[in-house]
């Protein structure tokens, strides 16, 4: 067994992928020509992008959006230079959490919230 995507409902699937690709730059993979899903390259595990209308077969759900609480959840991306990753998110129109903080182990850690209100965090590797 191996994780192979996550996928977040959103309520506009080509905005929140050009957000990524913008604020974190990311680079798309595909969008449907429906435009109600859509994947970023990310690594061996993929992120996508669902609209919302597409659950209604499977299960009610939250919506997240930026004015509410976020899901307790995130999607976490390693960056070598954080500071520059989260200044570079909040230009984009990210919402600034937590600013890059080092941790006691030597981790730097921030939170932003991306343009649907999901709490996403940039960090370094851990060792």
């Amino acid at each position: 067994m191996r994780l192979a995507y996550t996928i977040l409902y959103v309520p506009d699937v080509p905005g929140t992928l050009a957000f990524y690709e913008h604020a974190l730059g990311l680079t798309r993979r595909f969008l449907h020509e429906g435009n109600d899903y859509a994947e970023l390259e990310t690594g061996a595990t993929g992120l996508a992008f669902a609209a919302e209308s597409l659950t209604s077969e499977i299960v009610d759900f939250a919506r997240n959006r930026p004015d509410g609480k976020p899901a307790g959840a995130e999607v976490g991306f390693v960056a070598n230079d954080v500071p520059t990753a989260f200044a570079r998110a909040v230009a984009a129109g990210a919402l600034a959490v937590q600013p890059p903080t080092q941790k006691p182990w030597g981790q730097v850690v921030s939170y932003v919230r991306d343009c649907n209100g999901f709490l996403v965090e940039l960090r370094t590797a851990v060792g």
